[in-house]
């Protein structure tokens, strides 16, 4: 699998998001685990998580402990895995998300990450989403404190706009590492952001990069062109979008989510699919 660069890190082209493993219509702890082996056996070099990724209000963290044990068993294979996870978004247990960028609940919550993932330095740690309530330059500057206090070794943001990310970048005197953007054939409002980070070398992970859990299956209808193109490459519309999406820049790192081995082993094929300039100029434009 080809790779690309994330901060001072080579990771693998195609990230495993294991956002579907932990909150509704999850799978049993079996086939989670299986997936995530599966995506380490394939050269997956990148698993996303966030403290944020769980279902019910007295589990907080479900998923990243979820990834720890997973990597635990996997065995020595697992030292070359990025983990990267966010705080600041927050799922009370009735399916609602809120906010909190309080610099202090931040570093809070960074170290109860590193705590859950097993970890003395978190990989790469992510703002989720900004708090309307807090100066978002003070939201960032706990992750600039964190930084320099050795509790995360990259900082990163999410769900973030242009300016969001020069003042991010700012604010942590030069060290922002990444951004993760929603970004999709379905969704390409991040396509100005997408832009910006491919001319600041920064790296961008699109989240839902097939459109989302209920709308991934559905590639195929809603979006012609991706399957005329899938077809004459015989392969599946998810390998063509994320392939479509790694042609968008070298700085693109999409982390489709997953919660069978059988799909993150298709997604994987993606980063060896080649489309000719005339594919990707025809899917920017369906």
């Amino acid at each position: 699998m080809q790779h690309r660069t994330l901060g001072d890190r080579q990771v693998s082209a195609i990230g495993l998001g294991g956002m579907p493993m932990s909150i509704e219509g999850r799978p049993d702890e079996a086939r989670s685990v299986a997936t995530i082996h599966a995506a380490l056996d394939a050269g997956v070099t990148l698993i996303d998580t966030a403290d944020s990724y769980h279902r019910d209000a007295n589990e907080v963290g479900h998923n990243e402990e979820l990834i720890a044990r997973a990597l635990r068993s996997y065995g020595p294979g697992s030292a070359a895995v990025l983990v990267a996870t966010k705080g600041g978004h927050l799922r009370p247990g009735d399916g609602s998300w809120t906010q909190n960028g309080d610099p202090a609940y931040l570093k809070q919550a960074a170290r109860a990450s590193a705590q859950r993932l097993g970890v003395d330095a978190i990989g790469l740690y992510q703002f989720h989403r900004p708090d309307p309530a807090v100066p978002y330059a003070d939201s960032v500057g706990a992750l600039a404190e964190l930084l320099d206090e050795g509790v995360i070794l990259m900082a990163g943001i999410s769900n973030a706009t242009v300016e969001q990310i020069d003042l991010a970048d700012e604010v942590l005197g030069g060290r922002l590492v990444s951004v993760q953007n929603q970004f999709s054939p379905r969704f390409r409002s991040s396509q100005v952001e997408l832009a910006h980070c491919a001319r600041r070398a920064i790296a961008f992970l699109p989240w839902s990069p097939l459109g989302g859990i209920a709308n991934a299956a559905e590639l195929g209808t809603r979006h012609a062109a991706f399957q005329e193109v899938a077809q004459a490459h015989e392969v599946s519309v998810q390998q063509a979008v994320l392939a479509w999406e790694l042609a968008l820049a070298p700085v693109v790192i999409p982390i489709p989510g997953a919660s069978r081995p059988t799909s993150i082993q298709d997604s994987v094929r993606a980063a060896d699919l080649v489309l000719s300039p005339d594919e990707v100029a025809r899917l920017s434009a369906a």
